[in-house]
């Protein structure tokens, strides 16, 4: 678990460092970062997806997880545990400022400073969470391990989270840092049953993982870039549906 403790930890430092840095730029420029990790976001969501071997394989996967996704709501279901962390976050700081002997002062300094990050908290908690979670390294880097207890995938992974930290906190503010929750959860997961799932994810199962979950970085990006708004994490179930594909594949010549 180790290597997941380093992961979340870059990410957190990631995230403070972006934060700190977004505080000393301008508007005009916060939308400079915010376009600069749309673009990023698409380079890798785009490397990451043409990496499929079967082209149906990725359609099925994506439109049926996000019919079942939209149906469930998950991206709602999210949104609403990032809002959740965010009130205890503010709840905290706001009891921790407010002066014991003095209501009026407590008034007059919440009317003068409004909560930061409202808008973006939920929505960078979100984003980020998908974008460190998808992709092939996750799986792969938490079966090294926990199985051959070699950390190099995890360790380089955290370095790339840690700057992709960065830029994400930078332009769309501290929802990001507690991203790390989900690291922490998923790949955490993965390294302590790695023993028992490893021997069921083949080669052709992680490209497949690795080419859907690279269309929803994809997806955030267009989120970022202001070309669409896409509920991105509603397709996280077709990341089922490729394993469903995958498997049945064994049994069927599905193309």
């Amino acid at each position: 678990m180790i290597a997941v403790f380093v992961n979340c930890a870059t990410v957190i430092v990631g995230s403070l460092l972006g934060c700190l840095f977004a505080r000393k730029i301008t508007k005009t420029f916060s939308d400079v970062v915010t376009t600069g990790a749309g673009i990023i976001s698409l380079a890798l969501g785009l490397q990451m997806m043409f990496k499929y071997e079967s082209i149906i394989c990725l359609a099925l996967s994506l439109i049926l997880g996000g019919l079942l996704g939209t149906l469930l709501n998950i991206d709602g279901a999210i949104l609403k545990l990032g809002s959740k962390l965010e009130n205890l976050v503010s709840r905290k700081k706001s009891e921790s400022a407010a002066p014991s002997d003095s209501a009026a002062t407590t008034e007059n300094n919440a009317a003068a400073e409004p909560a930061p990050d409202k808008k973006n908290f939920a929505y960078a908690f979100l984003n980020a969470s998908v974008l460190f979670c998808v992709g092939s390294m996750s799986i792969l880097g938490s079966f090294q391990a926990g199985i051959d207890h070699d950390y190099t995938l995890i360790f380089t992974k955290s370095i790339l989270d840690g700057f992709m930290a960065i830029v994400f906190a930078a332009s769309m503010g501290i929802g990001t840092l507690f991203s790390f929750v989900a690291i922490l959860v998923y790949q955490g997961a993965l390294t302590l049953l790695s023993s028992f799932i490893a021997p069921f994810i083949s080669e052709l199962m992680l490209t497949e993982l690795t080419a859907c979950g690279g269309a929803m970085v994809a997806m955030i990006s267009f989120n970022l870039l202001g070309l669409k708004k896409i509920k991105t994490a509603n397709f996280l179930p077709g990341l089922i549906f490729v394993v469903l594909y995958v498997v049945a594949k064994r049994y069927i010549p599905l193309p």
